[in-house]
């Protein structure tokens, strides 16, 4: 008998290779398949509300031949649940990592500055117009990703998977995969209407997010509980990075409590 299948979403600027300690705690369970980089494909750019980014993610799941429970970490929960509204018939149920709805209010807002040219205000945009893009090796990018506070708590095994798959040595040059100007051009473009759209939502949904996520007590979780399950797990945002096993483990009881295969 054929293992369930799981169709795994990165977050913005970590490819889905780089979440490897995190997916083999669920490897033994589930037949994983992912995207690895999400706005890299010519046939699916960044656009507003990311509608390419969703039909690429529609696409890999047409593919597959069955329906699939989707697990999304941040922008690769919003995705999920975006394919969950517009192609239910793909999907067995949705559960996001830190991917907490927007308020009809806030979404607002949000589309507010989008029109006055203020949004890199509000999102980590602008930090990755300064992001370092090479060095000499892979040991000098591990290095430096350990003096930076995003990384300092990472799992030991998820920092060598980040650099191991999320980026490429090529003459003696060690380089990023996943193109700093696309990771720009994804939080300038976050899905505003998620409020209005999310009314048709048809099937188990959960949200787990980082006890310490600054995003989500930023978000706010009100919108998310109305929805689907909420659940808390240990670390920020990039808790899938810094306590993977844990992480799996919520997961897993999220799908427990859905009653999502498993």
């Amino acid at each position: 008998m054929s293992k369930p299948l799981l169709q795994f979403s990165h977050a913005n600027g970590f490819p889905a290779p780089c979440y490897r300690a995190f997916l083999a705690h669920l490897a033994g369970r589930f037949d994983i398949r992912h995207v690895d980089r999400f706005g890299h494909d010519p046939r699916h750019p960044v656009t507003e509300g990311w509608h390419a980014l969703t039909d690429e993610l529609i696409g890999a799941l047409e593919s597959h031949g069955r329906p699939a429970v989707l697990l999304g970490h941040s922008l690769g929960g919003y995705l999920s649940f975006r394919v969950a509204l517009k192609r239910p018939d793909l999907v067995q149920g949705v559960v996001m990592l830190d991917a907490p709805l927007l308020s009809r209010f806030k979404g607002g807002a949000l589309a507010v500055t989008k029109r006055l040219g203020l949004v890199d205000r509000f999102t980590p945009a602008p930090g990755t117009q300064r992001r370092r893009r090479e060095w000499v090796s892979p040991e000098a990018a591990t290095e430096h990703f350990r003096g930076k506070p995003v990384f300092r708590r990472f799992d030991p095994e998820a920092l060598d998977d980040y650099v191991r798959h999320g980026t490429v040595t090529q003459g003696g040059t060690t380089r990023l995969t996943f193109d700093p100007a696309v990771e720009y051009r994804i939080y300038r473009t976050l899905p505003h209407g998620l409020a209005r759209e999310g009314r048709s939502l048809s099937m188990p949904a959960g949200l787990i997010v980082g006890e310490e996520s600054e995003i989500s007590r930023r978000v706010g979780l009100g919108l998310s509980r109305r929805w689907m399950r909420v659940a808390h797990a240990p670390g920020g945002h990039l808790f899938p990075f810094q306590f993977p096993e844990q992480a799996a483990h919520a997961v897993l009881r999220m799908f427990a409590q859905l009653s999502l295969p498993s």
